[in-house]
């Protein structure tokens, strides 16, 4: 069932609505990434079915997202959109509420209630690095680039990249990696963690669905209580974070033997 196709996006679920796949849909310019492109997956994160447990993220054609679309630095801008050329002459405040705003379309990804999946092929550069690196987990086509040019072109990362990158290669790499803007490829992103799986182009699809399945088999509240602990377990010391783990596990015992908290 389709719930969404507009500006470059299109949101579908399955029968059961517990799997959704939002698909970027401009293969004639890579995917290339808009404000109104972000606006789209904004709203394709409102209108996911709370039943849904895993949302998978690709792209059509040889492309996964080649990035932001050269035109936002146009003074033409996009129809209808100011340019970023007008951003930048606002206030502090106007500028920081528009980046706010796109930043949405790239942080509903690792809500806790679900498992997000990036099947990535071909390029992935700046914005598009940026939207894979937003998901839980990234497969990707042996062919695939990733590439964080934003530097080289005198801006910075800003679309939620850079926690993600960082955690996932460390601080020393994810500095070389932006500026230096240099391409990632597949062995090196699995090598690295960037990628959980790195396979040949036309196993894509296939492989994407045999890590939905798995994570569709672990029970749902058990698999939601799992990702909270991990996501938030670098931000705990130790003892806290075996106080966190004390506390999910009762919570699941109690559920398992009916026992309300």
């Amino acid at each position: 069932m389709t719930l969404l196709d507009q500006d470059g996006v299109r949101l579908t679920v399955d029968d059961e609505a517990v799997v959704a796949t939002v698909t970027l849909t401009n293969p004639a310019k890579r995917n290339a990434q808009s404000p109104a492109l972000w606006r789209a997956l904004t709203e394709a994160g409102r209108l996911l079915p709370g039943s849904v447990r895993v949302a998978v993220l690709r792209g059509e054609g040889k492309s996964f997202s080649a990035g932001l679309d050269r035109q936002a630095f146009t003074p033409e801008g996009f129809d209808g959109e100011p340019s970023f050329l007008d951003l930048a002459r606002g206030s502090d405040a106007e500028l920081d509420a528009a980046i706010a705003e796109y930043q949405q379309a790239f942080t509903w990804w690792r809500r806790t209630d679900l498992v997000s999946i990036a099947a990535v092929q071909g390029h992935a550069i700046g914005a598009g690095f940026q939207l894979a690196l937003a998901c839980d987990l990234r497969v990707c086509a042996d062919d695939v680039q990733f590439a964080m040019r934003e530097t080289s072109l005198g801006l910075v990362p800003d679309l939620t990249g850079t926690h993600p990158l960082t955690a996932l290669v460390g601080y020393a790499r994810a500095l070389e990696i932006c500026a230096t803007g240099r391409f990632v490829h597949a062995a090196e992103a699995e090598r690295l963690g960037l990628a959980n799986l790195a396979v040949p182009a036309a196993e894509l699809d296939a492989t994407v669905r045999d890590l939905t399945a798995a994570l569709l088999a672990a029970p749902r509240d058990a698999l939601i209580e799992t990702k909270a602990l991990l996501r938030e377990a670098h931000t705990r010391t130790y003892e806290e974070q075996l106080a966190a783990e004390r506390a999910a596990q009762a919570r699941r015992l109690r559920d398992l033997a009916g026992i309300a908290d």
